[in-house]
């Protein structure tokens, strides 16, 4: 079924909002991915033409978005200049690679056991399959997975994998607050690695319980 209507909201880092039908009636979920391609970023207030179909837990989303035409043709000119890139582009490409050095110099200077590399990659693989569900839940307009949960497994190790799967599902990518703790939460767990490594939390442990 086909209808008109606003967006009464719109969340633009989450990519998702609500649709006010013209002709009355429940709220319609509608997200980015139903949007044409090239369209523009959407925004409250906005009218729209969808194609509404009814969802497993009996919601209404949309799954096709039509433009009006003025839209439309905001969207067929030719495209602006790329944005700049993020000031995290690059370190976000030299991550993974400076890990795997700062792992094996680690390892050639203290020594590492076979078991941690394996923890590493095993916490990665599960806070990867945490941004596939959280993906997927906001498409679906699901539940979602805490961004607290996200950040607590990164910490844990889990942040090469969360790094793959933002790159990979394009998600958790646009919101500042989310990616500057992101990095911090990296930053720290691969301290810690290498701290303990090198004995320096036994030390730092005793020194304050002193």
């Amino acid at each position: 079924m086909r209808i008109t209507g606003t967006l009464t909201t719109w969340h633009d880092d989450r990519g998702f909002g609500f649709l006010a039908p013209s002709q009355g009636g429940p709220d319609v979920f509608v997200h980015i991915t139903a949007f044409p391609p090239g369209s523009p970023r959407p925004g409250a207030g906005q009218v729209l033409g969808v194609e509404v179909e009814t969802a497993a837990d009996s919601r209404r989303r949309a799954r096709t978005v039509y433009l009006p035409a003025q839209a439309q043709r905001a969207a067929a000119r030719p495209a602006r200049r790329a944005d700049p890139p993020a000031p995290w582009a690059l370190p976000r490409a030299l991550a993974i690679p400076a890990f795997v050095a700062i792992l094996a110099g680690t390892a050639w200077r203290w020594g590492m056991s076979p078991a941690v590399p394996l923890a590493l990659l095993g916490l990665s693989l599960v806070t990867f399959g945490a941004y596939v569900f959280d993906k997927s839940a906001a498409v679906a307009g699901r539940w979602r997975t805490r961004e607290q949960t996200l950040h607590l497994l990164g910490l844990l190790s889990g942040w090469p994998g969360a790094l793959v799967a933002q790159q990979r599902l394009r998600h958790k990518t646009r919101k500042t607050a989310f990616v500057v703790t992101f990095w911090i939460t990296a930053v720290l767990n691969v301290a810690a690695l290498v701290a303990w490594h090198a004995g320096l939390l036994p030390a730092l442990a005793a020194g304050w319980g002193r």
